[in-house]
């Protein structure tokens, strides 16, 4: 089968790599429908995270299971599946707390000696614990994929900011970032009921989205200038709720001087650069508290996706760019030169 493998930095091949079958008794082989690229898997494509010449990549992806295992028991061949961005096995200690990004049998799509999303099959560990079954209709509906894939990653992490944020009735939520998980932390935040929702970004086609997601205003700008803005917005105090979607020094420290005393920070960006950004003697004489980190989607996917299937919400237009398979190493140079916000990558 065909899949994208990377050999070195902004060296991403297209290949013949073995189909996957099933090795282990909780295994299933799902058959990829649509898959993406992530904004995290670009640190991997300009060499600043290693990978193996030749390793698998991608971690997002839905499709059709065409083999079980003897031991699964809640799949069968034909269902359609949704992954989330690692497996998990559902039965530790920490799958049964929520905190499924925490499992001891956990482990990343495309990490050494496993399958990438990014590819025409994958194999999946322990498939009870880690697939979620959709609707059968919706393989049908293409609009309707295209929403329902944002479920294995950037739907479920902006949620997870929203909530560390504390987005709630009647709040005033900032986001930092506008990239795909920053837009879905605006829609996320919309669904948990903020009054006000102020998206912090430059690129007016992105912000245009977040608009169409649900914030209420837009500040075009970085630093002292974007802190500045936000405060005049808010009558000089800050949001009560501030998610922190992109993970350099400079966009935790905005993050930190837009909240507002007593406020929290939802941190999901994938923190990346010489420092934090963090003053905690700040953080700790005005009150503010930090929430985040890796987002457990898998157990945030069954209260999103009823919302995802009746149209409650709809976070399809994060994705502005379309490729087959064979096209993902154009998608990777395109959201490399930010021409692309996130690709979707179809195997229909």
């Amino acid at each position: 089968m065909r899949a994208t493998t990377i050999h070195a930095p902004f060296d991403m091949r297209v290949t013949d790599v073995p189909e996957p079958i099933v090795q282990l008794p909780t295994d299933a082989v799902v058959r990829v429908l649509r898959a993406c690229i992530c904004g995290s898997d670009l640190w991997a494509y300009r060499g600043e995270a290693a990978r193996q010449p030749g390793q698998r990549i991608g971690h997002e992806f839905l499709g059709v299971v065409e083999e079980t295992g003897s031991a699964v028991g809640t799949l069968r061949r034909g269902d359609l599946v949704v992954a989330p961005f690692m497996w998990s096995d559902g039965t530790c200690e920490y799958c049964a707390e929520g905190l499924t990004t925490s499992c001891v049998h956990g482990g990343f799509w495309g990490s050494v000696g496993y399958d990438g999303g990014q590819g025409e099959a994958v194999r999946v560990p322990f498939a009870d614990g880690t697939l979620v079954k959709l609707p059968g209709e919706a393989a049908s509906d293409g609009h309707l994929l295209t929403g329902l894939l944002t479920l294995s990653d950037v739907l479920g992490t902006g949620h997870h900011a929203a909530l560390g944020a504390g987005a709630r009735p009647g709040a005033t939520v900032a986001v930092v970032g506008d990239g795909a998980v920053g837009l879905c932390a605006v829609l996320a935040a919309k669904r948990l009921g903020a009054e006000r929702i102020i998206a912090l970004g430059r690129h007016e086609a992105r912000t245009d989205i977040a608009r169409r997601f649900g914030a209420t205003d837009v500040v075009a700008a970085r630093g002292e200038e974007a802190v500045a803005a936000v405060r005049e917005l808010t009558r000089g105090q800050g949001a009560h709720a501030v998610v922190e979607a992109v993970g350099t020094e400079q966009s935790m420290s905005t993050a930190v001087n837009i909240t507002r005393d007593g406020g929290a920070i939802g941190f999901v960006g994938v923190p990346h650069g010489s420092g934090t950004g963090l003053d905690l003697s700040v953080m700790f004489d005005r009150n503010i508290a930090l929430r985040g980190g890796v987002a457990p989607v898998r157990t945030y996917i069954p209260e999103l996706l009823p919302d995802v299937l009746d149209g409650t919400i709809d976070p399809s237009p994060v994705f502005d760019m379309t490729v087959d398979i064979e096209g993902v190493p154009d998608g990777y140079r395109a959201m490399d030169e930010r021409t692309a916000l996130k690709v979707l990558v179809t195997n229909d």
